[in-house]
């Protein structure tokens, strides 16, 4: 089917037209199997309901608390927040990527403890930056062998420079989409601000492994793809939402094996392991956009799998195509139909038009699937030179 960007803008006025909508609770909700073919991820209501994830540390053994010597201060910034989306906000608007990986913790923790509400605010125009890394096309990111970096090194880096687009970009969509509250109820927000948590941790370990390695983020250019594409679809709301979880997440299951055979390879196994927990560790943030696309497709009365399909040519128009190898079996895991992008993979279904949700859940929806297509260049970047 044709996507149609319809250029609505986010407004508060614009989600509370849409109360009549059934609310979307924090537990998995059975999908209609009259218009789709899909098993969540067993591990979902799991992953939602497991405690806060202190673990920030890659000890001798693994994931451990922060020793005591590590900085754990910065309540203090996000004392006046009293909403996600306002915490939110405030990771979005934080410069420094250790005190924002240290702030995306913080922030999920204080909605999470004080059982704070979503609220409605307003994004910044784009998240803040520090002044390195110098952020630059494509093109221009140099080579393994240019870098100045071993190949451990440079593999980090861009791995750390992912993560931490990661964190901005779940938190973007909790603030972004707060005055839709309305329409997607809790469930959706709370998974999002844990992903964002989920992708701080990881920053976190990716940071201090490139320390002890004696390089820092920053050393080496980074892309400047992400946000320039997310600024030309801030009002296609369906497209930017699909695109991180679906394909650049997903896209992660497919490459993180191989990543981490190249860091066994090179001999560097303590970076190996951290690149496996968080390959491992995605897996949850796949089924997390599976699960919200389906639901939105479904409130919207089309059909996930041709509406997946349908994005063809706003993947095309960013130079993404979604080709092999797959790693089916952690994308069978995390809950994706393999005929969503695998043309060897055929399932026709159904469609009914529902005109007034559709109309209400457009934005939405649009978002989505554009997040699939930006965050997939974004994830073909990481992939070392073979």
């Amino acid at each position: 089917m044709q996507i149609h960007p319809l250029k609505l803008m986010l407004s508060p006025t614009f989600a509370r037209c849409s109360s009549n909508l059934k609310p979307y609770f924090l537990k998995t909700k059975p999908f209609s199997s009259s218009s789709l073919d899909f098993s969540p991820w067993s591990g979902l209501q799991s992953w939602r309901e497991s405690p806060l994830n202190k673990n920030r540390f890659w000890g001798p053994n693994g994931p451990q608390t922060p020793p005591s010597s590590i900085d754990t201060n910065g309540t203090s910034l996000l004392d006046s927040a009293s909403s996600l989306a306002e915490l939110g906000a405030l990771v979005l608007s934080t410069s420094d990527p250790l005190s924002k990986s240290k702030l995306s913790h913080l922030a999920f923790s204080k909605w999470r403890n004080e059982k704070l509400p979503v609220g409605v605010y307003d994004p910044p125009s784009r998240p803040a930056r520090p002044p390195k890394p110098e952020l630059v096309s494509p093109k221009e990111i140099p080579a393994p062998k240019d870098s100045g970096m071993p190949l451990n090194a440079y593999m980090l880096h861009n791995l750390a420079h992912v993560e931490l687009n990661a964190i901005d970009l779940a938190w973007d969509t909790v603030v972004r989409f707060s005055p839709f509250s309305e329409i997607l109820e809790e469930g959706f927000f709370a998974d999002f601000a844990h992903v964002a948590d989920d992708e701080s941790r990881h920053f976190a370990w990716c940071s201090q492994r490139l320390d002890e390695l004696g390089f820092r983020y920053g050393d080496m250019p980074a892309h400047n793809l992400l946000w320039r594409e997310c600024e030309k679809s801030s009002d296609d709301v369906a497209a930017r939402l699909a695109v991180i979880p679906l394909v650049q997440e997903a896209r992660g299951l497919d490459a993180g094996p191989r990543l981490v055979q190249k860091l066994v390879g090179f001999g560097d196994n303590r970076t190996s392991k951290i690149v496996a927990r968080i390959a491992d560790e995605e897996v949850a943030h796949v089924a997390v956009g599976v699960y919200w696309f389906v639901s939105v497709c479904q409130k919207m009365g089309r059909a996930p799998c041709s509406t997946f399909k349908g994005l063809a040519d706003l993947l095309m128009e960013y130079n993404v195509e979604l080709k092999g190898p797959f790693n089916y079996s952690a994308r069978d895991e995390a809950g994706i139909p393999r005929d969503w992008y695998d043309k060897s993979s055929t399932n026709k279904q159904d469609e009914v038009t529902k005109p007034d949700t559709t109309k209400k859940l457009s934005v939405v929806y649009e978002r989505l699937a554009s997040i699939i297509a930006m965050e997939t260049e974004n994830a073909s970047l990481n992939k070392p030179a073979g």
